[in-house]
């Protein structure tokens, strides 16, 4: 028999093969129970959040109920707030509507002088380029979609709100549940898992809020000193945007860019000043001070962040690209204590932190435990 024969392990092998159908089944059933997963997933990662701080009201000798129902209160203080400022804005961008169609039809007057396109000037901006792209069904679409997800939010908001507000009377007693549920070295290990998910997730959680509440208020003073039309509603997108890693920060540029043009046309001072107040705002707090702040806490590889938001982004759509670094976390973490799914958590890592990992570890072998399955132990 050849020696590869002989060296084969099929323990492993259909562990691995078992493995790779979960990841899909998983993948599925997070897609089709989204609607009742997402609510409670981002209640799991803001109760990581908001615990330190109901800690902190106890130690002052508040009533762990009293803290919970002001984090509750600020949670949802902080929704109402956003959407006032959303919905006031919006009432106040369409009574000025016609100022901003004007300048639209100058300025698509122009891009269809430039490229030979139909235009009638006794036609809206709307009119003309119906005969374009269809725009009367794709705007009567876009308003219909907004009228759901709106619904949708005000759902998910409650269901999220009722969903921490009971995770945090529970999260108290996580740790015993656990040593009573499982065998001592099991509940060590499903100890420290959890321990590192709530340390990583919720310092990732805090350190991005902040980073995002700054940019918000910076992008806000600065295109007010700009003379932007609705620099409080920038600063709101911006806020939200920036928890989308990389992306974001465009997407939230872009749309001030657009904006911009739209309001200053044809004065290129202003525009451009727009622009430079995006990029130096998140060029020095998302470049610079993020990752000072941040650190290589997280471990993760960029590449495998953008793959994640791919992934994430497809399954819960925009609440996926927000959740996707903390879910990776997660799933970076229980990869590590379990001993088969140790190589996953390097390849989801960074160079630095999977070097830094190894150089720590003990030169001996780990004993067995009732995560590794059978075989586990044999040579590969």
């Amino acid at each position: 028999m050849p020696d590869r024969l002989k060296n084969f392990n099929s323990g492993r092998s259909n562990f691995y093969l078992l493995g790779f159908i979960a990841l899909i089944l998983a993948g599925a059933v997070l897609k089709i129970t989204a609607p009742v997963l997402l609510p409670f997933t981002i209640a799991v990662l803001l109760s990581f959040v908001l615990e330190p701080l109901v800690f902190a009201l106890e130690k002052l000798r508040i009533p762990r109920i009293i803290g919970i129902l002001l984090s509750i209160l600020f949670i949802g203080a902080g929704l109402y707030l956003i959407g006032v400022i959303l919905f006031s804005s919006g009432r106040t961008i369409l009574t000025l509507y016609p100022k901003y169609e004007r300048r639209f039809s100058e300025i698509y007057s122009r891009v269809a002088e430039v490229f030979s396109l139909p235009y009638d000037e006794h036609l809206t901006f709307f009119q003309n380029l119906w005969g374009q792209l269809g725009l009367r069904v794709r705007v009567q679409g876009l308003a219909f979609q907004l009228s759901e997800a709106f619904l949708g939010f005000l759902k998910d908001a409650v269901m999220v709100l009722l969903f921490v507000a009971f995770l945090l009377l529970e999260i108290s007693h996580f740790r015993d549940k656990i040593e009573l549920a499982f065998e001592d070295k099991l509940s060590g290990r499903i100890k420290k898992a959890a321990s590192d998910v709530v340390n990583q997730v919720a310092r990732y959680l805090t350190v991005k809020f902040l980073i995002s509440l700054a940019t918000g208020v910076l992008v806000t003073l600065g295109l007010s000193l700009l003379g932007m039309d609705f620099p409080v509603v920038w600063g709101v997108v911006s806020f939200i945007l920036n928890f989308i890693p990389n992306i974001g920060s465009v997407a939230a540029g872009a749309g001030v860019g657009v904006f911009a043009l739209v309001q200053f046309w044809p004065e290129p001072g202003p525009i451009a000043g727009s622009l430079a107040i995006m990029v130096g705002v998140n060029m020095v707090l998302g470049n610079v001070l993020e990752p000072k702040v941040q650190g290589d806490n997280l471990g993760l590889s960029p590449f495998v962040i953008l793959v994640s938001m791919l992934a994430w982004g497809w399954l819960w759509g925009f609440a996926g690209l927000i959740l996707a670094v903390p879910m990776t976390v997660i799933v970076k973490i229980v990869c590590e204590n379990v001993p088969m799914l140790e190589p996953a958590s390097i390849i989801l890592g960074s160079f630095r932190a999977a070097v830094r990992k190894k150089g720590s570890e003990p030169e001996h072998a780990a004993p067995a435990t009732p995560f590794d399955p059978p075989g586990a132990s044999q040579g590969s």
